[in-house]
C-alpha cells in the first residue's frame, strides 16, 4: 500500500529535510526576540519576527547539510526560490511549536533527555567498546553550539517542541474500516485502452524560419544565461602533497620496517583442543568443587596417555559443539574469536601436543592441549618496501600537516597578491581552471566546494584579485585560490545557442500542436464513441503498483475517473510529453490481503493518519500564534515542496 514512500525515500529525505528536520540541534536557535532587531522583517510569529539575516542563515545551513547528507544532490536545486520560501517555512514551523511549548509549559525532564540522548545515533557513534562516550570527540563535535551543554539544551527544546505535536499524533484513532478504503484505493486496477500524441510525431514536420527561432530565443532569453564565471589560478595543500614532499632514507625504512615486522605479514597461529567440565560460575560452590575435581582426574589419566585426548574429549566433554570432533577448536590467532582463558592457556604452551593444568572460566573448568603451531611469518623488506615507504610517507604527512597549515593559511592571507610564496616553499603546484557558479555537471571535489565558491566569487577576491583565505575542503585538505579573470552571469548570443534554441523550439510547439491534436480527437471520439476503437490501442492493466510504463498523470487520471458510467473517456494534458487519451473499459476485483498484510496496512495508516491530523493541528497553532509569512511566494517551482506541505 505504501510503496511509493519506500520508492521515492531518496527525494522524500532531502524534502522532508528541509521541511520537518528541526535545524538548531546542531546549529542553535538564535534569541529571537534580540536578534537583528532592525533587519528586514520576512516572517512574523507569536509578535515576534525573523529576519532576512536569519533566513539566509538557515538557507545557508540546510545547502550545507543537504549537501553533506546527499553529495549527488542537483545544486540547482538548493538555489531556488522555491528552496528558500521552504526553509523559511520551516523557520515559522519552529517558532510555532516553541512558541505552543512555551504556552503550554510543555518541559522536557532530565530522565526523557537522558532517553533521547541514549537513542541519538550521532551519540552511539561516539561510545567507545566498553559502552562509555567518549567525552573528547563529544566536546570536539558541539563545540559549535557551545558544548555538550549547549547539544543538550538544544535538543531539550527539540524534545519540548515535538511534545506540542506528539499529543495528537499518538492520540489519533484510525481502524480498520478506513485502511480497508485507503488500501483498496491503493490497489485497484482499472482496464483502459490508451492513445497518445507524441510532440516528437508533430516537431518532425516542422521547420521553422530564422525569424521564429530568434523571437523564441528573446521571449526565453533566461534560459540561456551563462553563468558568472572566472579563470583562477589555485593551490591544494593536501597529505598527497605533503607525501609527495618528504624524504625518505633508507635507513628509515629499515628501522620503520623493524619497528612494525608483526604487522606485515601473518601472526602467530595456534590450534588448539578442550575438554570442558561444565560449571557455570553461579553454580553452587560444591558442584564447581567436585567439577574441578574430575576435570584434574581427567588431566591426571592424559598425562599418562597424551595421544588419548580426543578420545577422552568425546566421551567426557560437556562442549556440544566441539566434544564430536575431539574437542577440536581449530585454528585462532591470540584474541580472536576465542574464550580469552583458553586462548591465553594455548598460547602460554611451549610446543605441540603440550598439555596445560585445568583452566578455570565462567562455564567450568578446561583442559587445553595445543595440537600445533604456525609460526608469525614476516615477508622480507625488499617484498614489502613499496608498501612499507607509502605507509611511512603517509604517517609522516599526517605529522606534519598540521604545522604546514598553519604555514599555508598565514601565508595565503599575508601575501594575497600571488600563490607562489605559500606554494614554492612547500613545493605545490599552482593550478589553473575555468570555474562556474554553480559549478558545471560533473565537477567534483575541491572546485565545486560551496564555501571556496562563495570565496572565489566574493568581492574581494573578484575585483582585486587577492587570495582566497585557506579553506577547508575535505580531511586534511586547504584550498587557496585567486581570480585571474571574470566574467559576470549573462546571456549567451543567439549564434552560440541557436541549435539549443531551435531544440527548445520544436520541443515545445510539438508538444502545442500534440494536445491540441489530443483535445480534438477526444472531442470526435466523446461525439462518436463507436469509432474510438479504430484509434485506440490494445487493453492495458493499470494500478498505482503497475504504471505499465505509462505516465504517472495518465494512471492517477484513469483511476480517478467516475467508474459509475463505462466506458468513460479521459484526455490528460502531459506538458512536454504531449497528450494521452484513456478509455477506461472496467474496474477489476482486488485481491483481499492477507491478515498479516491487513495488520501491516492498518499501521501504516494510522501513522499517516496521525500525521494528518498533527499537520491540521499545527494549522490551528499557525493561526493561534499568527504566524505569518511577508516575503512573497514563488508563483513557480514549488513541486515537490509544495506538495509535502
Amino acid at each position: 500500500m505504501f510503496n511509493f514512500l519506500h520508492n521515492h525515500r531518496k527525494l522524500l529525505m532531502v524534502v522532508l529535510f528541509v521541511l520537518v528536520f528541526p535545524s538548531f540541534v546542531l546549529f542553535g536557535i538564535s534569541n529571537y526576540s534580540s536578534v537583528n532587531l532592525g533587519a528586514a522583517k520576512v516572517a512574523r510569529v507569536d509578535g515576534q519576527g525573523i529576519t532576512q539575516t536569519e533566513w539566509d542563515n538557515a538557507v545557508r545551513r540546510a545547502s550545507d547539510d543537504i549537501r553533506a547528507n546527499n553529495p549527488n544532490v542537483d545544486a540547482k536545486l538548493l538555489d531556488t526560490a522555491a528552496f528558500k520560501y521552504a526553509v523559511l517555512e520551516r523557520l515559522v514551523r519552529e517558532r510555532v511549536l516553541t512558541a505552543a511549548a512555551a504556552h503550554e509549559r510543555l518541559a522536557i525532564s532530565d530522565a526523557q533527555l537522558a532517553q533521547a540522548l541514549r537513542q541519538d545515533p550521532t551519540i552511539a557513534s561516539l561510545r567507545k567498546p566498553d559502552g562509555s562516550i567518549d567525552m573528547a570527540r563529544y566536546e570536539q563535535l558541539t563545540v559549535s553550539v557551545g558544548g555538550p551543554a549547549g547539544y543538550e539544551a538544544r535538543l531539550r527544546a527539540r524534545l519540548s517542541q515535538m511534545q506540542a505535536l506528539d499529543g495528537v499524533m499518538q492520540s489519533s484513532l484510525a481502524g480498520q474500516a478506513l485502511a480497508d478504503v485507503a488500501a483498496g484505493a491503493q490497489q485497484q486496477q482499472r482496464q483502459a485502452r490508451i492513445a497518445l500524441f507524441k510532440p516528437a510525431d508533430y516537431a518532425s514536420k516542422l521547420n521553422p524560419a530564422q525569424a521564429d527561432l530568434q523571437a523564441f530565443y528573446r521571449a526565453h532569453i533566461a534560459q540561456y544565461q551563462a553563468p558568472e564565471s572566472a579563470q583562477i589560478q589555485y593551490v591544494v595543500l593536501d597529505l598527497d602533497n605533503v607525501k609527495r614532499g618528504i624524504t625518505v632514507s633508507e635507513s628509515d625504512l629499515h628501522t620503520y620496517y623493524d619497528q612494525n615486522a608483526a604487522t606485515l605479514g601473518a601472526p602467530e597461529q595456534r590450534r588448539a583442543s578442550h575438554i570442558l567440565i561444565a560449571a557455570p560460575k553461579n553454580a553452587p560452590a560444591a558442584d564447581r568443587v567436585k567439577a574441578k575435581a574430575r576435570a584434574e582426574a581427567l588431566l591426571a589419566q592424559l598425562r599418562k596417555a597424551p595421544d588419548t585426548f580426543a578420545q577422552v574429549a568425546k566421551a567426557n566433554s560437556q562442549d556440544d559443539a566441539s566434544a564430536q570432533q575431539g574437542g577440536d577448536l581449530g585454528w585462532f590467532q591470540r584474541n580472536e574469536g576465542i574464550e580469552p582463558v583458553i586462548a591465553k592457556a594455548a598460547f602460554g604452551l611451549t610446543k605441540a601436543g603440550d598439555l596445560s593444568g585445568v583452566v578455570e572460566s565462567d562455564y567450568g573448568y578446561h583442559i587445553v592441549r595445543l595440537p600445533g603451531i604456525k609460526p608469525a611469518s614476516v615477508p622480507p623488506f625488499e617484498q614489502v618496501r613499496a608498501n612499507l615507504e607509502d605507509k611511512f610517507r603517509t604517517q609522516q604527512a599526517q605529522r606534519q600537516f598540521s604545522d604546514l597549515a598553519d604555514t599555508f593559511t598565514n601565508t595565503v592571507y599575508e601575501q594575497s597578491d600571488s600563490l607562489k610564496p605559500a606554494a614554492d616553499p612547500l613545493k605545490l603546484p599552482i593550478q589553473t581552471a575555468q570555474i562556474t557558479r554553480p559549478p558545471a555537471p560533473g565537477v567534483t571535489g575541491a572546485l565545486a566546494n560551496p564555501k571556496f565558491l562563495q570565496a572565489i566569487f566574493s568581492a574581494d577576491a573578484r575585483e582585486k584579485k587577492r587570495n582566497t583565505e585557506a579553506i577547508e575542503t575535505g580531511p586534511n585538505q586547504l584550498i587557496s585560490g585567486r581570480v585571474v579573470s571574470y566574467s559576470p552571469a549573462h546571456a549567451q548570443p543567439y549564434a552560440e545557442v541557436k541549435d539549443q534554441v531551435r531544440a527548445a523550439y520544436l520541443a515545445e510547439r510539438g508538444a502545442q500542436l500534440a494536445r491540441q491534436a489530443g483535445q480534438q480527437q477526444l472531442k470526435a471520439w466523446q461525439a462518436s464513441p463507436a469509432s474510438a476503437a479504430a484509434g485506440l490501442g490494445a487493453p492495458v492493466t493499470l494500478s498505482r503498483q503497475d504504471a505499465q510504463k505509462q505516465p504517472a498523470a495518465l494512471v492517477e487520471a484513469v483511476l480517478r475517473a467516475n467508474p459509475a458510467k463505462l466506458p468513460a473517456l479521459v484526455g490528460v494534458d502531459l506538458g512536454a510529453d504531449g497528450y494521452a487519451i484513456a478509455q477506461i473499459e472496467k474496474v477489476l476485483p482486488w485481491a483481499a490481503p492477507s491478515k498479516d498484510q491487513a495488520a501491516q496496512d492498518l499501521t501504516g495508516y494510522q501513522r499517516l493518519w496521525g500525521q494528518a491530523e498533527a499537520l491540521a493541528y499545527y494549522g490551528y497553532l499557525r493561526d493561534r500564534y499568527k504566524a505569518q509569512i511577508l516575503a512573497p511566494q514563488p508563483q513557480q517551482g514549488l513541486g515537490a515542496f509544495a506538495a509535502a506541505q
